[in-house]
């Protein structure tokens, strides 16, 4: 196998981060990828390699961004908690209280917090969607608004796609402004981050192509996952995951990328990620920007809901909108207490430990099937935590 030409920079305290990196891909696990890990508030790995495309005719760049699907919720949730602190959502309000009709048809008890710890039972659209309609936010949003629950809220289902569309209409009613925007007002634009709801059509050239692996893993946490899908094809697991079927296969198209979707089509860099995280896991501030305070990032690491996942099929554990480490090997996010952050299809991964003072940023373009934390993603971090 030719040399892995790795690009960008890596302290030399942590290169076990940078093999394990070079080992993904000698292993033949990806074809383009870049990790960015900070400690304390310093950058102390930031590289990447491989390609942005299926031809290998796109090196992969500095400035390459890349489709982070779920990892997106991560960043949902931080603009949710930004407007909790400034007193502007109360997670414990009727959601109606903030998107007045949504009360209809047995949602009338369904609070904030029930859509960011996935206990809404609003895990799906019940009809099955043309592909075009993923794109069309209003018709998406009046169709849940009109549709009853899935089951009686309460119950822990994993929204995987729903979250995004019901969280940001409540940012929206909020602040006047789409998802896309109030992260840019709030977060990225004052921080300066390369994270995108809704990608302009100038910065599409960036963006890599993703590219699904030719032969996906089998592991043990998918079985029931696929079991579900197979045999009930407008069942929950299968609705929540697959309606529209163009979340499947629109994710390389312009439509996706310039669409908001802030559960799934988030554009980010690594570096980005992992600055966001880092701040959060040095106190919420950097300079003269407090992204949230202590306190609230304390929140961000408290169970609101666990166990059986009625979507995913098996046990899961959430914050007020992030995923926290699992009562599974494979859903961990490294040893961390409190740490918080999301994984994505695929394999990205991005997360805060704020016990190590940690950010992390995963991110990919060769997809693999795995549920939770990618592989891929806990050898990089195994190398982090060697290197503290």
């Amino acid at each position: 196998m030719a040399e892995i030409s790795v690009n960008g920079f890596c302290d030399p305290a942590f290169d076990k981060v940078k093999q394990a990196f070079i080992g993904n891909f000698k292993k033949g696990k990806e074809r383009g990828a870049a990790v960015s890990i900070v400690v304390e508030g310093k950058t102390v790995v930031d590289i990447w390699a491989g390609y942005a495309d299926f031809w290998k005719r796109r090196p992969w760049q500095k400035d390459t961004l890349v489709n982070i699907y779920s990892t997106t919720k991560g960043v949902t949730a931080i603009c949710a908690h930004r407007l909790i602190e400034q007193g502007r959502l109360d997670p414990d309000k009727p959601v109606s209280a903030y998107w007045p009709g949504f009360e209809k048809n047995g949602k009338e008890a369904i609070t904030v917090r029930m859509l960011l710890n996935h206990t809404a039972g609003m895990i799906a659209i019940k009809k099955r969607q043309p592909g075009k309609a993923l794109y069309d936010w209003d018709a998406i949003v009046n169709a849940l608004e009109n549709q009853s629950p899935w089951w009686k809220p309460g119950k822990l289902g994993y929204h995987a796609i729903t979250f995004g569309w019901l969280v940001g209409q409540v940012i929206r009613n909020i602040t006047g402004m789409s998802m896309g925007q109030f992260l840019k007002k709030e977060i990225t634009g004052p921080l300066d981050l390369d994270i995108h709801i809704g990608l302009d059509e100038a910065e599409h050239h960036r963006s890599a192509n993703m590219v699904m692996v030719r032969i996906p893993t089998i592991h043990p946490d998918c079985l029931k996952l696929t079991r579900a899908i197979v045999l009930n094809p407008f069942g929950a697991t299968s609705m929540a995951l697959g309606n529209p079927f163009s979340i499947a296969t629109g994710v390389n198209s312009r439509s996706w990328r310039s669409a908001e979707i802030p559960s799934a089509n988030g554009q980010a860099a690594a570096r980005a990620l992992a600055k966001l995280y880092g701040i959060l896991a040095n106190g919420g501030k950097a300079g003269n920007i407090q992204v949230l305070s202590p306190g609230e990032i304390d929140r961000c690491s408290e169970e609101t809901s666990g166990g059986d996942d009625a979507v995913l099929k098996l046990k899961t554990r959430f914050s007020l909108g992030f995923m926290l480490n699992q009562d599974n090997p494979s859903g961990n996010m490294g040893p961390g207490k409190k740490t918080f952050g999301h994984p994505g299809a695929g394999g990205s991964l991005a997360f805060a430990d704020p016990d190590a003072h940690l950010g992390f940023g995963y991110v990919m373009n060769k997809m693999d099937t795995f549920i939770l934390v990618d592989p891929r993603a806990k050898r990089l971090i195994k190398a982090a935590y060697d290197c503290l």
